[in-house]
């Protein structure tokens, strides 16, 4: 019995657990508490918020703040792999051109091609040389350049 009766009284507490209350203390500051004042105090029972009509938003809320992140983290990583691509691709044609104008200056045989040695001394290109680098860069274009 005397357990049946402590149940009851512990139940009948818990809304009053709930409660906010509000007095003024003797310095005249607003106080508020979630325990009665001791004492003679005049105090006022204030509501509490309403609980919020879905007991998950805040969960809920968390989740869409994590998924706007990654979503953005995933466009910026998206950005910068088309931007790296982007750099790659001017890098690649800038080669392409390079070995072109290569081909054009092997190709003309009246023009005479002149290389320096280790030395600084100038040294002539023969028709033979002329003839495998053009081959050895035509192969590389074919290869690595886009069909223009």
């Amino acid at each position: 019995m005397r357990l049946l009766a402590a149940f009851a009284c512990a139940v009948a507490t818990l809304p009053a657990a709930a409660a906010l209350y509000k007095w003024t203390d003797a310095n005249g500051r607003v106080v508020y508490s979630d325990q009665a004042p001791t004492g003679n105090v005049k105090y006022e029972v204030v509501a509490g918020a309403p609980p919020p009509s879905n007991p998950n938003a805040v969960k809920e809320m968390a989740q869409k703040e994590v998924e706007y992140k990654r979503r953005a983290k995933d466009a910026a990583d998206k950005d910068q792999k088309t931007e790296a691509q982007r750099v790659e691709m001017a890098k690649r044609l800038e080669m392409c051109q390079r070995a072109q104008s290569n081909i054009k200056q092997l190709s003309a045989d009246r023009v005479a091609l002149v290389r320096y040695n280790e030395k600084g001394e100038a040294v002539y290109v023969d028709d033979a040389t002329r003839r495998k680098e053009r081959v050895e860069i035509e192969a590389w274009v074919k290869q690595n350049c886009p069909q223009s």
